[in-house]
C-alpha cells in the first residue's frame, strides 16, 4: 500500500498546474475577446447593423467559440460525461459573467456618475476582471469538472493497459 502523499500532487505543483490553467484560460478569452470585437465592428460597420444587434451576435458567436477552445483543447482531459449538463451550465455561468460586467459598468455610470469614455472604460475592465474571476472559478469547478483522481497508482496502470488493449483490439491508434 503506498502513502497518500506518494500519489496526491503537492501543494506547490497543484498551484503550478492551476497556474498553466489560468494561462489557458486566458488564452482562450483572449481569443473571445478578439472575435467578439472583431465581429461586432464587422456587424456594426460593414453590414450596418444597429449596435445592439451588432454587440448580442458578437457575443453569441464569442461565447461559443470560447466553449469550444475551453472544451476541446484547455479542459480536454475533464469529464464529459453529460455534455446537455455541461452546455447548459457554460450558458448560465458566461450570463452571469456578462451580467457582472454590465452591472458594474452601468453602477459606473449611473451611480458613481462617471461617464467620460475613460471613467466607462475603466468600469468595463473592472467589470472583465471581475467576471473573468467568476467565469475562471465557475467554470473548472462546476462546468469542466476534474475527473476524480485514483489513489492507487497500480490501478491507474492497469486502467491504461485495458484501456491500449481494447484500442489495439478496435484498430484505434494512439
Amino acid at each position: 500500500m503506498t502513502s497518500s502523499t506518494e500519489t496526491r500532487p503537492s501543494p506547490l505543483r497543484r498551484l503550478r498546474g492551476m497556474s498553466l490553467e489560468a494561462i489557458g484560460f486566458a488564452v482562450v478569452g483572449a481569443s473571445g475577446v478578439v472575435v467578439n470585437f472583431g465581429l461586432f465592428w464587422l456587424l456594426n460597420h460593414v453590414l450596418g447593423l444597429a449596435p445592439l444587434r451588432s454587440n448580442v451576435g458578437a457575443t453569441v458567436v464569442a461565447i461559443a467559440s470560447n466553449y469550444l477552445g475551453y472544451r476541446y483543447w484547455l479542459y480536454r482531459d475533464r469529464d464529459a460525461a453529460s455534455r446537455k449538463r455541461e452546455i447548459t451550465l457554460f450558458l448560465l455561468f458566461s450570463g452571469i459573467g456578462m451580467a457582472i460586467e454590465t452591472g458594474i459598468m452601468e453602477f459606473t455610470q449611473h451611480v458613481l456618475g462617471l461617464g467620460t469614455s475613460l471613467e466607462l472604460m475603466g468600469g468595463k475592465v473592472l467589470g472583465l476582471v471581475i467576471a473573468t474571476v467568476f467565469r475562471f472559478v465557475s467554470y473548472r469547478t462546476w462546468v469542466f469538472k476534474a475527473m476524480p483522481e485514483l489513489e492507487d497508482p497500480e490501478v491507474v496502470a492497469e486502467a491504461e493497459l485495458l484501456l491500449a488493449a481494447e484500442d489495439e483490439k478496435s484498430g484505434v491508434a494512439s
